[in-house]
């Protein structure tokens, strides 16, 4: 008796897990929309201004920025007159730019070029050289804006190294000045804080080479 209800137990028990495990199988799979989402952020990578600049920025670079004072607190390189081993290296989306000497940084700038409109800068990139054109200030009336300390990179004198934006009345834009070294912001030109466009102005030598990419 005691084995023919042993016998009935374990046959129930069995019926009772297969119908369990054809349930399962039958169930609808859940949609992995949400857990997919999950992922998809944790994976994500989140790109910086510092992730497109091809150097590090200094431990002298100056904190918290100042457009009013040179970029860092050493003092600037000292350039031969016609030294030939210079190169402006620009990085639009990093906001920056490099002094170099052969292939070393002598010196690292806060800076501010063209606004980016469709994925593309207002800055042509590419190679270019410095011209013989400088200036101790300018101001363009049709964008009712000005800046001080102006050095060419283009035949026509269209894009410069200048400073921080100046008014209609001489006097800095301390609203687009604090965009310096943080996101572009320029019509084309290539901003720099007041003390280094004025040592680039009278320091780098005509034919310096300029590079200028978006990173």
């Amino acid at each position: 008796m005691k084995k023919s209800l042993l016998k009935v137990l374990t046959a129930f028990c069995v019926l009772l897990i297969c119908a369990i495990s054809l349930a399962r199988i039958s169930m609808p799979s859940q949609p992995e929309t949400k857990n997919s989402t999950k992922e998809a952020k944790k994976t994500a990578v989140i790109k910086t201004a510092a992730s497109y600049r091809p150097y590090r920025d200094p431990k002298d670079l100056r904190s918290p920025f100042n457009w009013k004072k040179p970029s860092e607190t050493k003092p600037y390189p000292k350039i031969k007159h016609l030294e030939n081993d210079l190169t402006i290296r620009v990085s639009l989306k990093g906001n920056r730019v490099y002094i170099l000497r052969g292939n070393k940084r002598v010196y690292t700038m806060l800076a501010s070029a063209g606004l980016f409109k469709k994925g593309k800068s207002l800055t042509p990139t590419g190679n270019y050289k410095i011209k013989n054109g400088r200036g101790d200030s300018f101001y363009n009336p049709e964008l009712n804006e000005g800046a001080n300390n102006w050095t060419s990179w283009d035949k026509e004198n269209v894009y410069l190294f200048h400073s921080v934006p100046t008014k209609s009345n001489g006097k800095y834009n301390i609203k687009e000045a604090e965009k310096l070294g943080v996101k572009p912001a320029s019509h084309g030109c290539i901003r720099l804080s007041v003390p280094d466009s004025r040592w680039l102005a009278e320091n780098i030598p005509v034919g310096t080479k300029v590079i200028i990419k978006n990173n």
